[in-house]
């Protein structure tokens, strides 16, 4: 039971987190295409809050408290009512669980786990291929020589500072003539040049390097590689690939427009993006995770996009690199923590109560206890046993059912699942009896005390067909001689059967420390007592009892 709330608490939740997802991309969408006549660092900065978001909102769902939306739970209560159906209905629309059965359904057990399965599968395919790229990189950049031309080495800087990057960028020759030239790293970033690429002209050496170090100012290898996460977590979502194809894309764009902002003009940028793309060799593969400066995918937007003169190549300021963060956070943070009533909502939870003939209990209390969100909710039984919760939140809950003269029945767990109904059927146990003596010393101020405690009441109606013993000849128990001279006192616990006809069978001391002329006196004394039979739908059953004789020199 407990493999089965997980399984379908694990799908509810991809469910859950699939549609706040949906939410959350789409609305990045539209507000790119809203601003698609900006600069291409501005929509990248919204792709980019969003990809980072989506990889916070798991742990945001997980762990920030419910906020549950009244309009919500009025949608969840009319979808609840047009599901509503009779118990009996229930009873054979739902899969029978037992309280005590290891799953409440094996079919739908099996498909919760086929799902997690196949996303599981999914995410280590996805995974494995982002670490292949990673290994690429790094044998690449292990085959490679460093490169400290002078003329490089002065150009790196020169740009460096006016990008205002504080980290030391490494210089690194391919043994690959035909290698594109390609960006990676976030602490140490590298730029990786192909074999030959420091006779390379001025003008193709000023281009390569801006476009290149734009993108280690703007951190675009760490956003690419969490978008690439993202992808791996949310593989089966389409708006997720998406976001991760057009933040890539507009990285490019955006560091083309850092380019020409450098000065250089838009006809010699296209030229030297053209011959790179012609006479170098391009990564050119989905799964490549550095930056190329001309990935052939995209190349010819780009040429169109920097050839238009109309387009605005404005960078981010300070305040709107904030403010875009500071947006989606005050989206994301109620996004996560809402909860739908009918997301959170189980089934109908309905049984019999029935007693140890199979006939069912009538005004049966059933008591969910929910440690968890700290809820207690109850009901009782109608004439036949039949009981009904219309819906209780998903959870573990402790479960007891009470009638006098019963057993209180006890589960300690039942997982109730989302939108699922549940079905358990509790067979009661006749309750012992109990009854308590105290006995003083002859001469005794005081008379003799005698009381009787509940377990089962006296000619109680239980269930409607059960009727409880009564004790109709009862011997006082005579306080030993010897007992009351040493000063002896103490209280004697018997376990007794009451037969079918009334007597008292099966007697014996429980605690069997107790002064042995006490338990003597007590064991004689009740062995002659007599009950009438308790009787279940008029038949004489057996029931156990507890005595307590109490010895006190004290009235």
């Amino acid at each position: 039971m407990l493999t089965s709330f997980i399984l379908h608490s694990a799908i509810s939740f991809l469910i859950a987190l699939s549609l706040r997802l949906t939410l959350l991309l789409g609305l990045a969408t539209v507000l790119v295409i809203a601003l698609r006549r900006r600069s291409a660092a501005l929509r990248h900065q919204v792709w980019a809050t969003a990809v980072l978001a989506s990889l916070l909102l798991p742990s945001l769902i997980l762990f920030l408290p419910a906020w549950h939306s009244s309009v919500l739970f009025t949608a969840a209560n009319a979808l609840a009512s047009s599901r509503a159906v009779t118990p009996g209905a229930a009873l054979s629309a739902s899969p029978t669980m037992l309280v005590n059965a290891t799953a409440s359904s094996v079919v739908g057990n099996r498909l919760a786990l086929a799902v997690l399965l196949l996303w599981a599968l999914g995410f280590l395919a996805m995974v494995a291929r982002l670490l292949f790229g990673l290994v690429r990189l790094a044998l690449l950049s292990a085959h490679a020589e460093p490169l400290f031309d002078d003329v490089w080495m002065r150009e790196v800087l020169n740009i460096s500072n006016s990008l205002k990057i504080s980290r030391a960028v490494r210089l690194l020759e391919s043994r690959n003539p035909a290698s594109m030239p390609l960006t990676y790293g976030l602490f140490r970033p590298a730029i990786l040049l192909p074999a030959g690429a420091a006779q390379w002209p001025a003008e193709r050496r000023r281009i390569v390097l801006s476009h290149e170090l734009a993108h280690i100012a703007r951190n675009d290898w760490f956003l690419q590689l969490c978008a690439e996460f993202a992808r791996a977590l949310y593989w089966f979502h389409p708006l997720v690939w998406l976001a991760a194809s057009q933040l890539r894309h507009e990285s490019e764009r955006a560091c083309d427009d850092a380019v020409l902002n450098h000065g250089v003009s838009p006809s010699a940028y296209a030229g030297q993006l053209l011959d790179l793309a012609r006479t170098l060799k391009n990564p050119g593969r989905a799964w490549s995770t550095a930056l190329a400066i001309a990935r052939p995918t995209n190349l010819e937007r780009r040429f169109a996009a920097m050839l238009n003169p109309s387009l605005n190549r404005s960078h981010l300021s300070a305040r709107t690199k904030f403010l875009i963060p500071c947006l989606a956070l005050a989206l994301l943070l109620p996004l996560a923590a809402l909860r739908s009533t009918a997301q959170s909502l189980s089934g109908k939870i309905t049984g019999t109560i029935t007693d140890p003939s199979g006939a069912g209990v009538a005004n049966a209390t059933v008591i969910m206890h929910n440690h968890e969100a700290k809820t207690i909710d109850m009901t009782t039984s109608d004439r036949d046993g039949n009981y009904l919760f219309k819906g209780l939140p998903a959870g573990n809950y402790e479960v007891q059912v009470v009638k006098p003269g019963f057993e209180v029945y006890h589960v300690n767990q039942v997982s109730l699942d989302p939108g699922r109904d549940f079905i358990a059927n509790f067979a009661l146990q006749v309750g012992s009896l109990s009854e308590r003596v105290t006995v003083l010393p002859e001469g005794s101020e005081k008379p003799v005390i005698t009381e009787k405690t509940n377990g089962k009441p006296s000619r109680a109606a239980i269930g409607g067909t059960i009727q409880a013993a009564k004790l109709v000849n009862k011997i006082q128990p005579i306080y030993p001689e010897s007992a009351k001279s040493a000063g002896l006192q103490g209280i004697v616990i018997l376990h007794a059967v009451i037969g079918i006809d009334g007597t008292v069978e099966s007697l014996r001391v429980v605690n069997s420390q107790i002064d042995p002329a006490l338990a003597k006196s007590a064991v004689e004394a009740v062995s002659h007592w007599r009950y009438t039979p308790t009787l279940l739908n008029g038949e004489p059953i057996e029931v156990d009892t507890t005595i307590q004789v109490s010895y006190s020199l004290q009235p």
